[in-house]
């Protein structure tokens, strides 16, 4: 395994719970999920030579998968506008936090991919300099519309 390789299977490891908890912000289907991780990662491997450092490798990262899912989301809209239900259960117990979990989880995927990627930011407590790096608005945009993303899960019934 040559430098590069080495560096970049250590990149992974280091971050392998951000990439999955992007890819798991735009699909709960295990089988979709593990896909999508596996596409962030070609993507990364083919952008990993030309990374200047001109931002954090993190927001790199970030930037990277969220491109990634929001167009996989993107066709797969464009091909289906049927959404097959897999009734898996991603969580055993049913208290009432885990009920809280997943009734936001479901909320979240109502979004539009944008507002997804900006809510997973937030949640993952990203500055708002950093999200607006990432996803290209301001931070003052950031702040607007985490204002109204916020209002507009308060107002979705759950599907």
């Amino acid at each position: 395994m040559n430098t590069d390789e080495q560096q970049f299977s250590q990149l992974v490891r280091e971050n392998k719970s951000t990439i999955y908890t992007v890819c798991y912000m735009f699909s709960n289907n295990q089988d979709e999920v593990a896909d999508l991780f596996q596409e962030v990662l070609i993507k990364l491997w083919k952008g990993y030579s030309t990374f200047e450092s001109r931002s954090d490798i993190k927001t790199w990262i970030y930037r990277v998968a969220l491109n990634t899912c929001i167009s996989i989301d993107r066709k797969n809209k464009r091909r289906s506008k049927n959404q097959l239900s897999m009734d898996i259960n991603l969580f055993a117990d049913k208290d009432a936090k885990t009920e809280q979990v997943s009734m936001l989880h479901r909320r979240i995927n109502q979004l539009q991919p944008l507002d997804r990627a900006i809510v997973l930011l937030w949640l993952e407590n990203i500055s708002y300099d950093e999200i607006g790096a990432i996803v290209g608005i301001t931070p003052k945009n950031v702040s607007v519309r985490l204002f109204r993303i916020r209002q507009q899960l308060k107002n979705m019934s759950d599907k």
